[in-house]
């Protein structure tokens, strides 16, 4: 059977990021994917026109369907919109036994904000501390932690302020730095700094999705939080040099690029 991993996130309707990111990632590296969806945006290359969250009832429904049919290799979180609905995710996170990749979604690419203030503090309280992996961006740690990043010896900082909310990881994502894309995974005690070359290419929406997605897609794969965050590093920078132009504005990355080229080794 497949390794099965589950996306809680929120709907992208343009297919860039979200749900549509999630699972075409998922599949692209050999696992079936799964999705309880939070939220319904009206999405496109130039931005976020709406957003319209579900009711907890309906997410729980979805989660519990799968998750006690199916079952689950890795659960994902994405967009989870509203305090209520980031307490029930971290709940269901916490009763299943599958390591947990939580992408703790603040702002699109565009600067359109995906999760309400008010939920800040469950993320911190509820959801980080139920998470095998935290991959925040640099203006999501700044939201969570009140820890400005402004060089790579800032890293170090974001992490430390990071951890102390509970997950085993912290994946700080340097890509909003100059020089080279540059990332620090660590769980306080060992350090892993992920560099690649950063590429010309302004068609990255749906970076952040994909690379969580990849993470919990390798993990689901048997692979450890080190090998499973190289690899999905590798798969996105890839990604994203083959990310093309759709709509008026902001492109996403390919997800399809290492297929095409006949090497995932799936």
């Amino acid at each position: 059977m497949k390794p099965r991993v589950l996306t809680v996130a929120g709907s992208d309707s343009g297919g860039g990021a979200g749900i549509q990111a999630d699972l075409k990632t998922m599949l692209a590296l050999g696992t079936h994917g799964m999705s309880v969806v939070t939220a319904v945006t009206a999405q496109n290359s130039l931005g976020v026109q709406g957003a319209w969250e579900l009711p907890v009832a309906a997410v729980r429904a979805q989660y519990r369907s799968v998750v006690d049919d199916i079952g689950v290799q890795a659960v994902k979180t994405g967009m989870l919109a509203s305090a209520e609905l980031v307490e029930a995710v971290a709940e269901l996170i916490a009763g299943t036994d599958a390591p947990a990749v939580v992408d703790p979604v603040g702002v699109s690419k565009h600067g359109d904000s995906l999760l309400a203030s008010s939920a800040l503090d469950s993320v911190r309280t509820r959801l980080l501390p139920v998470a095998t992996v935290a991959t925040p961006n640099l203006d999501e740690v700044a939201q969570l932690t009140g820890v400005h990043v402004t060089s790579e010896q800032d890293l170090r900082r974001a992490a430390a302020a990071v951890l102390a909310y509970g997950p085993r990881w912290a994946l700080i994502k340097g890509g909003h730095l100059s020089g080279d894309a540059v990332d620090l995974l660590t769980d306080g005690t060992e350090e892993h700094w992920l560099r690649a070359p950063r590429h010309d290419n302004r068609h990255t929406h749906g970076t952040g999705c994909t690379l969580a997605s990849a993470i919990a897609a390798h993990l689901a794969r048997g692979r450890s939080v080190p090998e499973a965050v190289t690899a999905a590093k590798a798969y996105v920078t890839g990604a994203i040099a083959a990310g093309f132009a759709l709509g008026g504005g902001i492109g996403p990355v390919d997800h399809s690029w290492e297929l095409r080229r006949g090497t995932t080794g799936v």
